[in-house]
């Protein structure tokens, strides 16, 4: 299991951004499987909607990447992964099949497709209380982060 400590170290994503809160299960290059509670807390449901809090999709599919970029960044060593961020590139086939709401358990079961070089083809599913709410397929680049100016 990866705790979130050690998601931050991965990923650059912080609060509010950052949507997934562990990964239970991970094979390197094949399979990976992360975890997000959702609260009433989120800021999102402040407007989405109120009275009628849905997670939105566009935020369900971020989280699928976030938790594909897990996996795809523990394929970079570890002294070079502070150096690297992951650009999604596409996503394709998404479909929304139930909302999502607070108190739910995300559970995100991404897959590999290929992987060659520094790209990545993933396709994975969201699922809550064992029904699929969300899937899609999606390909990440992984490059050197930029640098930043002061």
């Amino acid at each position: 299991m990866i705790g979130i400590q050690e998601i931050m170290n991965t990923l650059p994503h912080r609060y509010p951004f950052l949507l997934v809160d562990k990964i239970i299960e991970m094979d390197i290059g094949k399979r990976v499987v992360g975890i997000k509670n959702v609260t009433i807390n989120e800021p999102f449901f402040q407007g989405h909607f109120p009275g009628q809090p849905i997670m939105p999709g566009v935020l369900i599919l971020e989280a699928m990447a976030q938790v594909a970029g897990v996996m795809a960044l523990k394929t970079v060593p570890p002294d070079q992964v502070h150096n690297k961020v992951i650009y999604f590139m596409t996503i394709d086939k998404a479909k929304f099949r139930k909302p999502v709401i607070p108190g739910d358990q995300i559970r995100f079961e991404m897959d590999v497709l290929k992987m060659r070089s520094n790209i990545v083809n993933f396709k994975g599913q969201a699922v809550v209380d064992g029904s699929v709410v969300a899937e899609a397929e999606m390909m990440a680049m992984i490059v050197d982060r930029a640098k930043q100016t002061p």
